[in-house]
Parts: C-alpha cells; structure tokens; sequence
C-alpha cells in the first residue's frame, strides 16, 4: 500500500490543530484500513464513530473484526465495543441521525471511555459522520485530537476537508457548529466504487461546485468525460478527489473562519439549504440539493448582469446531462405544494 500526502496549515488560527496531514492511500482492502488504526501502533486512546452502513462494508471488515465484531452479523444503532484503550460507537446513518442528541451521545461515550483531552477522536463515514465526530472533538474537554476517514465522495471532496463541523437543530440543516479541522485526513478513494448511485451523484455536485469556482481542468472532464465519470473510472476518480481537496485546501488555508474567500464555497448553498428545509431534512441528497441551487445562483446572476447567457446554458448543459434538476420549482417542492392544496 502506498500513501502520498501533503499538509494544510492553519495560521494565525490554531483550533485544536496547526496544521492538517491528508494522506492519500492508493487502495482499500479489508488490511488498509484495520492496519491505519491497528491498535498496537496508538499510544493514546481513541474513540472511533462510525454508522451501521459503513461498519458493515468490506474494507471495514478487519477493523470491525478486531473489536468482536461477529462478520455477517448487522450491528445495531447506537453499539459500542471496546479493545485495550480504544471505543467503537456505530450511529445510525443518514440526515435524520445529524442532530444534538447524537452530539451529545458520542461526548458521552468518550466521557464513560475514561477519554482524555490527548485522546483522539476518529470519524470513519460520510459528511454526516465527519461533522458530527468533528463537532464532539471540538467540545470535548474544550477539544481533543481529530481525525477522518471519509467513506462518500461527498465527505472526501468537501465535508471532510477543511475543518467545518455542526449537526441540525430541529429544521435547521447545521445551525449548530464550530471550525474545528482535524489532524490528520485519511482519504481511500476506493471507498467510492462501493456507494450507491444517488450518494454518488450527490458527491459528484460538489465536485462540480469545485470544478466551477476553483478547477477549469475538473470542470472539463465532468463536461466532456462523462462516460468515465458515470462508470466511476478509479483513476479520474481519485484524481478528481486530489483536485478538490488541493482547491479547497487552499482557500482554506487563508480563511479557515469564513469571514472572506471561503464564502465561495457556499457556491449554491443558500439556495439548497433553503431547498433541503423545505422539504424536509434528508428527503434530497444534498448534492443533488446543491446542484439544483448552483442552477438558481447562476439563473439569479444571469438576471442580475453578473454572468452572460452561454456561461449559464453552459452550466445547465452539464447540470441536465448528469439528472440533475434545473427547474426553479423542485418537483419534490411542486408535491408539497399540490398535497397541502388537495388537503
């Protein structure tokens, strides 16, 4: 197994951390990722979070092993396992399991674990599992070490990447959070080939989101390769995670807080966070919410002078070409609607 890396630094800022080290793994085996957190190798203790999708996935099937976990055996929400120093929480996955209640869940784990502030925190998931891993770290003790594996393409080309953490709050999508990056980001592209299609496609958006602000040559293959990019090719794909996570991390390294640059990221996001609360936390992926707002930022720009026509059609070309909606009323929107009218 080879690794290639580079690290992100945080100055003047320093929340928790002064810099990130994101590893790049070249394969992901059953051994790759048991062997990254093989707990003879730790000199500290840790707690891992992860969900029951993600447990139950090939390449974890070595790490779950080594905490007794029975193979074929689904575990069940809210498990904790234990060996030597380290703990394994398994969450429920998906929007609906981003909330206080699970924070809090996960502090407390650590908190009856006899964790330390030196203790490390371990998210292996996706953007749900990062943020909320990341989030818990940042409270604990007033901040104990972090790191993620992110296991979506999602998580892998942003939520994972550049320190943002939160959970929802009643209909808020991630009203509650801190900058909190983590130490050390292990990143296994090959976990992608596993996900199903519309997880992809989420992840694919804020792909294209990045390709858009910060890479021409990604916007480029999304455009023109699209036949690679649907069959997952494992090479533009790990490519393709190593362009954004270059991208973001340098706007990152300037504005980890968000007060300038870094809100170029939100590229779209106003829009979908508006879409997701309407109709209902978890009901859209939110890549596929993303895209749609990328749609309407660009249809209010154009309106507003701010980008010309065939940038736009450009822009929707792709958009459509890919299944993504383009429409300014969402049909998930238009059934709400058409249902409160019949009632």
């Amino acid at each position: 197994m080879t690794i290639d890396s580079f690290s992100l630094n945080y100055s003047p800022v320093n929340p928790g951390t002064e810099k990130s080290d994101i590893l790049f793994y070249n394969e992901t085996s059953a051994k790759s990722v048991a062997e990254t957190f093989d707990s003879e190798d730790s000199k500290t203790s840790r707690i891992f979070v992860t969900d029951t999708t993600v447990i139950n996935l090939p390449p974890m099937k070595d790490f779950s092993k080594s905490f007794g976990i029975t193979e074929g055996k689904p575990s069940a929400e809210n498990s904790i396992f234990h060996r030597q120093d380290d703990t394994l929480l398994i969450l429920g996955p998906g929007e609906s399991y981003k909330t206080i209640e699970n924070l809090l869940l996960i502090v407390k784990t650590a908190l009856d674990s006899g964790l330390q502030r030196s203790s490390v925190f371990v998210g292996i998931g996706g953007g749900v599992i990062c943020d909320m891993t990341a989030f818990a770290a940042s409270l604990f003790k007033r901040g104990a070490k972090l790191e993620l594996v992110p296991t979506t393409l999602l998580a892998m080309v942003d939520a994972a990447v550049g320190g943002k953490t939160g959970c929802d709050f009643s209909s808020y999508k991630n009203m509650i959070g801190s900058f909190y990056p983590a130490s050390r980001l292990h990143v296994f592209s090959d976990f992608v080939q596993l996900l199903p299609e519309k997880e992809y496609r989420s992840g694919l958006a804020e792909a294209l989101k990045t390709g858009l602000l910060y890479a021409p040559k990604l916007f480029d293959i999304i455009q023109n390769q699209q036949d690679e990019v649907k069959k997952r090719n494992p090479e533009i794909i790990h490519q393709g995670i190593k362009r954004c996570i270059i991208a973001k991390a340098n706007i990152v390294e300037k504005d980890l807080t968000e007060k300038g640059p870094r809100m170029q990221l939100n590229f779209g996001h106003t829009f979908a966070h508006a879409l997701e609360t309407c109709a209902g936390l978890g009901t859209i992926p939110h890549g596929d919410a993303v895209a749609w707002g990328i749609g309407r930022a660009l249809e209010l720009s154009l309106r507003l002078g701010l980008c010309d026509k065939d940038y736009r059609d450009q822009v929707f070309s792709v958009l459509s070409s890919y299944g993504w909606e383009t429409k300014a009323l969402h049909p998930v929107l238009l059934e709400k609607i058409m249902t409160k009218t019949k009632l």
